[in-house]
């Protein structure tokens, strides 16, 4: 196998972080995101869509997305399970992933490629040009607002997003809040159960 990826990014980051903490050593290529080299031919006969991660498997065969490498990851490497050991816990984990990055790591997205000159003309990832909105910059940050009430609400007496254990929806949690410092987004200081899960899992996964 072979990880295809760009460490400071936020997808790139869940796997990585992923695969760290289940002690998977995987050979990796970084695909530098900042120069362009996922619209390069090689790279697009690789994952045509140009995104990271990606990972190729022995056969030839390529995974795309952070959700499905690490499932498959997890399928292989059952040590240190990071989506819980039953149908409920696993349907919980899920849930909670989609929410992280739906009303999360979208919404910070969102500011960030419809405002940054970096990336204009490519609000959206992927082959294709897509115009920046300046308005969906303003939208993005706004949706961060509910997103750290929820967070925070549920997060209160607990130690993990997910029952007892470290899991996936961990992982993703504190990449968003990483993420969002690139827009100069924090968790408000009125958010302290966020706040403590937060610093509390940052000492097992520390910020890049």
């Amino acid at each position: 196998m072979k990880l295809y990826t760009f460490d400071p990014a936020p997808n790139p980051r869940r796997v990585g972080l992923f695969a760290a903490y289940k002690g998977i050593d995987l050979p990796i290529q970084q695909i530098d995101l900042r120069t362009g080299e996922q619209f390069s031919v090689a790279f697009r006969a690789i994952n045509p869509q140009c995104t990271v991660p990606a990972l190729q498997l022995d056969d030839g065969q390529v995974l795309c997305g952070a959700l499905a490498i690490c499932w498959f990851l997890e399928c292989r490497f059952p040590n240190r399970p990071l989506f819980g050991t039953d149908p409920l816990v696993q349907a919980q984990v899920l849930s909670w992933d989609s929410y992280l990055y739906t009303e999360g790591l979208a919404a910070v997205a969102e500011a960030l490629r419809n405002r940054s000159e970096a990336f204009k003309d490519r609000a959206l990832p992927g082959p294709h040009p897509v115009p920046q909105i300046p308005e969906l910059e303003r939208r993005g940050r706004q949706r961060l607002q509910p997103f750290w009430e929820r967070l925070d609400d549920h997060l209160r007496g607990r130690a993990h997003v997910v029952g007892d254990t470290m899991t996936l929806a961990d992982i993703d949690l504190l990449v968003v809040i990483d993420f969002a410092s690139w827009i100069k987004e924090h968790i408000p200081d009125s958010r302290p159960s966020l706040t403590a899960w937060y610093e509390r899992t940052r000492e097992t996964f520390p910020k890049p």
